[in-house]
């Protein structure tokens, strides 16, 4: 039995054929789509390399089964630079140091995208590495990673009231 959804992933609409319900998020985006840059970790929704945003909110895409998402609208870390322009958050992660290995990279760019989208993270670091407890850093880069977050966020709020002025 085949199941047909459509997904709006990083602006784009894919109009897919599910042979199997049990298709997690993760495995549709890395071996159907090509989308590698959200990362199968553990596999059990522990380690947050594989965050993306549904809908505008944080997820685990190893816990998402794609079935349940039909409509949904994904973005993953190949859409969020602006071509060559990088978001101020990935700008802010080489800036600080944010990383070093680089395998939980992008579920950390995801989740601070999502963090700072939620207006969760405000100016207190504490608060904010509590908002991205979610996603582990084998290499311990949490020093550089609290202080991009909280950087691009400065730098996002900043522009946002830029903007409505």
């Amino acid at each position: 039995m085949t199941h047909s959804i459509t997904l709006t992933i990083n602006g784009a609409r894919h109009d897919l054929t599910l042979d199997d319900p049990r298709v997690t998020l993760l495995d549709l985006l890395r071996e159907r789509l090509d989308l590698t840059g959200s990362k199968k970790g553990c596999d059990r929704g522990q380690c947050g390399a594989c965050t993306i945003l549904l809908d505008g909110r944080r997820q685990n895409a190893c816990l998402a089964l794609a079935v349940s998402h039909d409509g949904a609208d994904i973005l993953t870390i190949e859409g969020v630079a602006q071509g060559d322009v990088l978001h101020p958050v990935q700008a802010a992660f080489i800036a600080h140091d944010g990383f070093q290995c680089g395998f939980c990279t992008p579920g950390q760019i995801m989740s601070a995208i999502g963090l700072i989208g939620e207006g969760q993270a405000g100016t207190d670091p504490e608060r904010i590495r509590e908002g991205m407890s979610g996603n582990l850093c084998r290499c311990g880069a949490y020093a550089g990673i609290t202080a991009a977050v909280l950087d691009a966020s400065v730098q996002l709020e900043q522009a946002d009231r830029r903007d409505a002025a």
